[in-house]
Formats: C-alpha cells, sequence, structure tokens
C-alpha cells in the first residue's frame, strides 16, 4: 500500500505540473524516475518507451502505466494513471461546463479567435520537431509526404488506419538499417538480461485476455450500439475508438475525433477548436481533452457524467493495449524487423499530423490577413522568445478577445 500512495503523490505532482506535450512528459518522467527516484534503469526506460510509441494511443499516459505498474502491479498503475490525469480532466471539464453555460455565441468570439490560432501554431511546432525526430533520412521524409498526400486526397477516417499499416510495410522495405546485427541485442549489458527474456514479471495469460477485450471491445461496441442504442455507450463506443486507433499521441487523435463527435453534430467545430485550444493550457496528457468533448454531449449524468464516460473510454484501450502487450515486447523489440516496422509507423504519422494540420486546423482558424499576423505573434512567443506552450495559448485568448471582440 505505500508504494501504490508513493505513486499516487508523484503522478499527482507531475499532473500538477507537467505542461508541454508528450514529449515534454517523458522528460519530466525520466528526469524523476531514473535520476531523481531511480525506480528505472536508463535501459529499463527506453524499452517500455519503444513499447508505448509502438501502440496506439497516449504515449506518456501508457509510460506513466508501465512505470506505476513496475512499481506496485494493478493497483499503482491506475494510481499512477488516476495521479497524472485527474488534474487536467478536473480543469478541462469545468471550462467545458463553463463554455456550455457562458458560452453562448461561440461563433466569432474573439477569445476563441485567439484559441483557434494558436493550436495552429503549436501543432505547426510539433510536426517539425516530429520531422526532425522521426524522419532522420529521405527515406523516412518520403513515407511521411507520402502518408499526408493520401490522407489530404481522401476523406474516410478509416485511411489512417491504412496508412499506418502502409508506413510499417515500407519500414519493412525500406528503412532496415544494415548496421544493427543480431549479435546487438542478443544481450542488453545494463540490465544483464537476454533476449526473449520479460523484465517485468506479467503473466502471458494475462496479456492474451487483455488483447483479445482489446478487439472484442473495438468490433463489438460499434454492433451493440445498433441493437442498444443511447448517448451514453455512443461516447463511449466513438471515444474507444479513436484511442485505440490513433498513433502519435495527442495532437493526432484530433481528425479522428473531430470525425466522430463534430461529424454527428455532438459538438460544433467552434467548441471542438476551442477545447483543443483550452487543452494546451493546462497540464497533464492531451487525451483528457476527451472530457471537455463528453461534458458538452447531452446525457444521462449530465456534463461531470458524460465526461467521465468519454474520458475511460478514450483511455481504455491504452489498459488493454500496455498490459496485453508488455509480457511480449522485451523481446520483440530487439528485432530489427520490429524497429525497422516502427520506423516506417513513425515516419507515417508525421504524414498524419502534417495533414491534420492543413484540415482541419489551417482551413478552420486562418481566414484572412490579420489571422496571419496575429499567427506571427504566437509563432514568435513560442518558438522565438521560447515561452511555454501553456502561457502562449493563455495569452492568445486574452489578445484575441482584444483583437478580434
Amino acid at each position: 500500500m505505500k508504494n501504490v500512495l508513493e505513486v499516487l503523490r508523484e503522478f499527482f505532482l507531475l499532473g500538477l505540473t507537467s505542461f508541454g506535450g508528450p514529449t515534454a512528459h517523458v522528460a519530466f518522467f525520466r528526469d524523476r524516475f531514473v535520476g531523481v527516484k531511480k525506480w528505472l534503469t536508463e535501459s529499463e526506460f527506453a524499452d517500455q518507451l519503444a513499447l508505448c510509441q509502438f501502440l496506439p494511443g497516449p504515449a506518456s499516459s501508457q509510460l506513466g502505466l508501465t512505470i506505476g505498474w513496475r512499481r506496485a502491479g494493478w493497483a499503482g498503475a491506475l494510481a499512477a494513471w488516476t495521479g497524472f490525469t485527474l488534474p487536467s480532466a478536473l480543469a478541462i471539464t469545468a471550462f467545458g461546463i463553463g463554455v456550455t453555460a457562458f458560452g453562448g455565441g461561440l461563433e466569432g468570439a474573439g477569445w476563441l479567435r485567439g484559441l483557434q490560432i494558436a493550436v495552429v501554431v503549436v501543432i505547426a511546432n510539433a510536426v517539425t520537431s516530429m520531422w526532425k525526430g522521426l524522419c532522420p533520412g529521405n527515406s523516412h521524409k518520403l513515407v511521411a509526404l507520402a502518408a499526408a498526400g493520401i490522407i489530404l486526397a481522401t476523406s474516410p477516417a478509416w485511411m489512417q488506419i491504412v496508412v499506418i499499416a502502409l508506413g510499417a510495410v515500407a519500414g519493412l522495405i525500406f528503412l532496415r538499417d544494415g548496421s544493427e546485427s543480431r549479435e546487438t541485442f542478443e544481450k542488453d549489458d545494463s540490465t544483464g538480461l537476454d533476449e526473449g527474456s520479460n523484465p517485468v514479471k506479467s503473466s502471458y495469460a494475462v496479456g492474451i485476455t487483455c488483447l483479445v477485450l482489446f478487439f472484442v471491445l473495438l468490433f463489438g461496441l460499434p454492433l451493440l450500439t445498433k441493437f442498444a442504442p443511447g448517448q451514453p455507450l455512443e461516447a463511449f463506443t466513438a471515444m474507444y475508438r479513436s484511442g485505440s486507433l490513433v498513433f502519435g499521441g495527442g495532437h493526432v487523435v484530433l481528425p479522428l475525433l473531430s470525425e466522430e463527435v463534430v461529424g454527428p453534430g455532438w459538438v460544433t467545430r467552434e467548441e471542438f477548436l476551442a477545447g483543443y485550444g483550452a487543452a494546451q493550457a493546462v497540464p497533464g496528457p492531451l487525451f483528457t481533452f476527451s472530457a471537455f468533448l463528453g461534458s458538452l454531449i447531452e446525457g444521462p449524468g449530465g456534463a461531470w457524467g458524460m465526461a467521465l464516460v468519454s474520458l475511460l473510454g478514450i483511455f481504455l484501450p491504452a489498459w488493454l493495449l500496455v498490459m496485453g502487450v508488455m509480457p511480449f515486447w522485451h523481446g520483440a523489440v530487439r528485432r530489427p524487423g520490429v524497429r525497422s516496422a516502427l520506423a516506417g509507423t513513425n515516419a507515417a504519422v508525421v504524414g498524419l499530423l502534417g495533414a491534420a494540420l492543413y484540415d482541419p486546423v489551417w482551413v478552420g482558424a486562418i481566414q484572412g490577413a490579420t489571422d496571419v499576423v496575429f499567427l506571427l505573434g504566437v509563432a514568435a512567443a513560442l518558438l522565438v522568445l521560447k515561452w511555454p506552450s501553456w502561457l502562449v495559448v493563455v495569452l492568445a485568448a486574452v489578445a484575441g478577445w482584444g483583437v478580434f471582440g
């Protein structure tokens, strides 16, 4: 019990202070749990991070799950997720309730215009960072550009799955690194573990059960909504599907969630972009944006009830996938073929995010020369002056109220 409370305390503090998105979250985790607390070695941390980058879903939250699990088992994983998620979930839900109560005419609101333009800069910065980090070679860049082109030329949301799969295939064919020999991965000197050994004492039976349940829910929930329609179940299904199919973390979930909640008319485009902008101004995982969306969807339990349904729906796939794959990961990640497929998948993710930057983000936010000038000011604050993203977003909303209000 002591370890569980320790995990809860550590992740709650991180949930209150971890601004900056998934990449920053990983750095916070590494500094705290490798450098200060020494719960993991560098090698163990890298292995767990590779697992979370390989799976769809929120990478930083999944990494927190694995750290909490290693420290205090299943209860530790739950404590890590709760502590890291709760602060931002409460803040973003309260914002959604405020939008409903006082937002009235969101369309054309000055503060909203400021948020929308700030989102363009934040996502553009993410695309640039990912392009540099995940596309080091010309082959990687070609995969990313091809992925962006396919997404922009097609409309179905399921094309993202196809593009991710094609990225993995392209990685296996074109992104093999001949310098990585089999012997490189035979033994990890920092941990003393032979290839195929499992650093996390997790049952294979539990892993298989979690993976089976993941796919049963992915394909079974849409069928269930046909026989038992209802807003909570439909919202849970939409969020579960988004959490299951998005690679690359918070920013890449934007087009999927837009398709799920704006398409059927549950949330307006203006509300959607307002919430996404506000999500940049709170610490913790960006996937808590789902709680904001849930608070705007009418259903039993009111705004807080639907926010909880949406939050659990989008995070449940992360739980099932991490706990399902973790027992098998240590051996798989050391195989060059898996690394090549992962490189192709990551490059495709960059293309997906680049396509989302254009539509719906740029198309929905930039309408004229004044917007471009405002965007340049936001870019100067974020990229040149290096102000934190949460502060830039807050100031953009205030400035937008003055400029466009």
